[in-house]
């Protein structure tokens, strides 16, 4: 009987989307010698150059101890049809020692994007997108904070500051909440996902994209890992 009675409640909270099945967990790994990085000239903005004690290189490349950093990771398949909301907490954009922080983000379409002027110094923040409307947001030393939002999905969408030739990021615009971006050790969490069978994509700015198939059972959670190498640049 209460098993039964288990089976019930089970099926129930099933079919109103309240059981999820936990989180897709993984890494990517890098094969062979790390890149080198790009040594970045700030010296044409002497607000920029003082605020770094040490020769800054760019992080489009972070290699650390086989793994790699700033990858893209999300559902791409297996979501058709389904809507999710959008979070009314802002994700942040910091523009910090004349450099984006995070370099690589993800956000859902419609969500508020919090943008930083951490510097004291002349930014404009102007995304470049295919789908979403192009803009150019100018932020003189004095504007702290300013609001933005992506309507449209979209991966990705590059970032850059005109004043400022070295600064990059890119960030992807999501129909759902389900990705994430590896970190200094190549791990990514995409939490809560339902069961279901999904495509994963990673996605990196140098060396691009590949997919996974994965299967998240009814309980329980399921890992998937990439592999990049120096090859994959010729790749795409």
């Amino acid at each position: 009987m209460i098993r039964k009675s288990l089976a019930v409640l089970t099926a129930a909270l099933i079919a109103s989307g309240a059981v999820y099945a936990g989180d897709v967990t993984g890494k990517v790994s890098w094969e062979g010698k790390a890149p080198g990085r790009k040594l970045l000239k700030m010296q044409a903005d002497p607000v920029c150059a003082s605020k770094h004690t040490e020769k800054v290189r760019s992080s489009r490349v972070l290699v650390n101890d086989g793994t790699l950093q700033n990858v893209f990771v999300y559902v791409s398949k297996g979501l058709e049809g389904k809507s999710f909301d959008v979070p009314a907490e802002p994700a942040v954009l910091d523009q910090k020692g004349c450099l984006y922080e995070p370099m690589v983000m993800g956000v859902m379409a419609g969500q508020k994007i919090k943008v930083l002027n951490s510097d004291g110094t002349l930014h404009n923040v102007h995304p470049k997108p295919k789908v979403n409307k192009e803009f150019n947001l100018a932020m003189p030393k004095f504007m702290k904070v300013k609001e933005i939002s992506l309507e449209e999905p979209e991966v990705m969408i590059p970032v850059k500051c005109d004043v400022h030739p070295w600064m990059s990021a890119h960030i992807g615009v999501m129909s759902h909440p389900f990705y994430g971006v590896s970190d200094a050790a190549g791990a990514f969490t995409l939490s809560d996902v339902p069961a279901g069978s999904y495509t994963v994509t990673a996605w990196h700015e140098v060396f691009g994209s590949k997919t996974m198939d994965v299967t998240v059972a009814a309980s329980g959670a399921v890992t998937t890992d990439f592999s990049y190498s120096i090859a994959d640049v010729k790749k795409n």
